[in-house]
């Protein structure tokens, strides 16, 4: 799989819509993540209306560039799950899949933390009106990238640390 090694935050998009297909293909992507004891306490939702998206770009500092995203995934966790203290582990990960799936399918796009700030998360449940059941984890504002640098190698030896 390439696309680990390839794949960078992408905060600029070109100005145009990303297919329907692609955007089942990365919720897709999504689904198959595992999660502690298979709760997938992960509920996804699609934005692309545009005074939805500038809401919540406004959500954090962080998140300015999300505004001129075609797209703005919001990863939502159920607070209804077996195991509540792995949840936004579990979100991470299927946030991840998504992320790679991007860069397979040649769009990008960066995660922005909403959880565990309270002022971000209440923001973006009041935008979303999501149910007092979820709670905001992360925007993943995506679209066709403009522009794409090359990743920057971290691998670091110093930080790997052999038991034999």
């Amino acid at each position: 799989m390439n696309a680990i090694f390839t794949r960078t935050s992408i905060r600029k998009f070109e100005d145009k819509p990303v297919e329907k297909e692609k955007i089942d293909k990365l919720l897709q992507a999504a689904f198959v993540a595992p999660s502690a004891g298979n709760q997938q306490p992960w509920e996804f939702y699609v934005v692309t209306e545009r005074e939805t998206i500038e809401a919540l770009a406004k959500t954090s500092p962080y998140a300015i560039s999300a505004a001129k995203a075609p797209v703005v995934l919001v990863i939502a966790a159920r607070k209804d799950v077996i195991f509540p203290g792995i949840t936004d582990i579990d979100c991470a990960i299927a946030t991840e899949n998504i992320w790679l799936e991007m860069e397979e399918l040649g769009l990008g796009g960066v995660m922005m933390a909403v959880s565990p700030v309270p002022e971000r998360m209440e923001a973006v449940r009041q935008i979303l009106s999501l149910p007092d059941n979820q709670y905001a984890f992360a925007l993943l504002p995506f679209g066709y990238p403009v522009g794409k640098k090359p990743q920057v190698d971290r691998y670091d030896a110093r930080k790997i640390h052999w038991i034999e």
